[in-house]
């Protein structure tokens, strides 16, 4: 049995495109309110205009540690409580570790992992004192398995596998959930790196999902019964077979 998300709020983090503007979209559909966090403040100002009153522009930038600090304080500002974080904003690094740079691996490492911690540091103590809340993570399938051709982006999602199952039971005693959606390839921006001709073919064989069924994984998880957590959803598509 589902419950409803009709007059929740909710904190999507790259929220003004892919995942996070799908699951914006889809939050919105079931009757919640959305912050919507982007550095993007043009794109912001657009997509809260033409999505209506319940979407709510936050121009964060997470790899301003002072922004990134800023975050939750200034969100609080604007609504009164916090009923769902998802922590969705990340970058992509493909290719042998010798193909990528120290300023490269730094940037993924910070957004991809140190951003999300000091998210839910920051949120954790609101949640726990409401008794009450859903932190949600986008991971990747890469979290999972050993995607060799991907080693610094794997291992940032490796790490956010760790962190989310620790915060999961930690959370426990608190009324905090805490889960990840696991997606493979996504139709969006991260796979801007990937060589036109890999990602010609992988369109072509049906190798791709689209951001909205990420999306609809994250609602299904956001509505359970309070008593059930989804700790994990990977999702696939059909045709993927390289793990």
């Amino acid at each position: 049995m589902s419950e409803s998300l009709a007059g929740k709020i909710a904190v999507i983090t790259g929220a003004a495109s892919g995942i996070g503007l799908a699951t914006t979209e889809a939050l919105l559909a079931e009757g919640a309110s959305v912050v919507m966090v982007d550095w993007n403040e043009a794109a912001l100002t657009e997509l809260a205009g033409r999505l209506g009153d319940r979407a709510i522009p936050q121009v964060t930038n997470l790899l301003d540690a002072a922004s990134c600090d800023a975050m939750i304080p200034e969100i609080l500002g604007k609504v009164d409580h916090i009923d769902i974080l998802y922590c969705n904003a990340g970058t992509y690094i493909g290719g042998d570790l010798t193909e990528t740079t120290p300023e490269a691996i730094d940037r993924m490492l910070n957004l991809n992992v140190n951003a999300v911690m000091k998210n839910v540091h920051a949120v954790v103590p609101h949640m726990s004192a409401r008794k009450t809340g859903d932190i949600l993570v986008t991971c990747s399938i890469a979290g999972h398995f050993p995607t060799y051709w991907e080693p610094v982006y794997a291992g940032s999602k490796w790490a956010i596998t760790c962190f989310v199952q620790t915060m999961r039971r930690q959370m426990i005693p608190h009324g905090v959930r805490v889960g990840q959606v696991s997606p493979g390839p996504v139709v969006s921006a991260l796979l801007a790196d990937w060589p036109e001709e890999n990602l010609r073919k992988a369109k072509e064989s049906g190798s791709l999902i689209d951001p909205g069924e990420v999306a609809d994984a994250v609602v299904y998880m956001l509505t359970r019964k309070r008593t059930v957590t989804i700790r994990d959803m990977l999702v696939l598509p059909t045709n993927f077979d390289r793990v």
